[in-house]
Formats: structure tokens, sequence, C-alpha cells
């Protein structure tokens, strides 16, 4: 089984108990990236989650926006790179880019 398999059979079953569930997936990659297009989280309304879109340096924002989108069923695009700006803030570090979409499981 890989690893999109298993999170997607995690969602369905958080989506049978009865809980809200948001997945997010790597679209598109530049440059380095610590995970590939196609890669999965799915989150549940009690904030557990299952996969990985970055390898941990955005996940916390990836998760905060999941959480959103099982409140208010609006998909996102969300945006992550570095820039001498960010360099402190939520971003790559490997100097790539990401953009992940997150939607609510329905």
């Amino acid at each position: 089984m890989d690893d999109n398999q298993e999170i997607l059979e995690q969602a369905a079953k958080w989506k049978a108990e009865g809980h809200g569930v948001a997945v997010a997936t790597v679209v598109t990659t530049w440059g380095s990236s610590p995970r590939p297009v196609g890669s999965k989280l799915v989150v549940n309304e009690a904030n557990e989650f299952l996969g990985s879109v970055s390898g941990g340096c955005v996940e916390g924002a990836v998760i905060g926006e999941a959480q959103q989108s099982i409140v208010d069923g609006k998909p996102r695009l969300l945006s992550f790179g570095i820039t001498n700006e960010q360099a402190w803030d939520v971003g790559l570090a490997c100097g790539g880019k990401v953009q992940i979409f997150v939607e609510r499981a329905e």
C-alpha cells in the first residue's frame, strides 16, 4: 500500500466516524521541494493528521488552513516559498516553492 492510499483510507474512516475532514495535496513544486507533487496530508477537526506535504516546514500552516476549510467548506490554494523577507516566517528553507490545494472531504 502506498502512502497516499493509506492517507485516503484514513480520511474515509474519519468521515465514516462522523468527523469533519480536509485533504491537502501538493499540486505544484519549483526548485528544491521536500515532498513531490501528489503528496497528501489528511486532517480532522480534532487536529489529528496523517501524511505530509512539506516534510514539516509548513505543515502547521497547512493544518490550520485545513481546519478552516473543514469549518467553512471553502477550498484553498496555498503557496509557500522563501524570499529574503520571509526568511524567518513560514516558508521553505530549502529554497524551493510549493503550492498545496486544501479542500474539505465530502
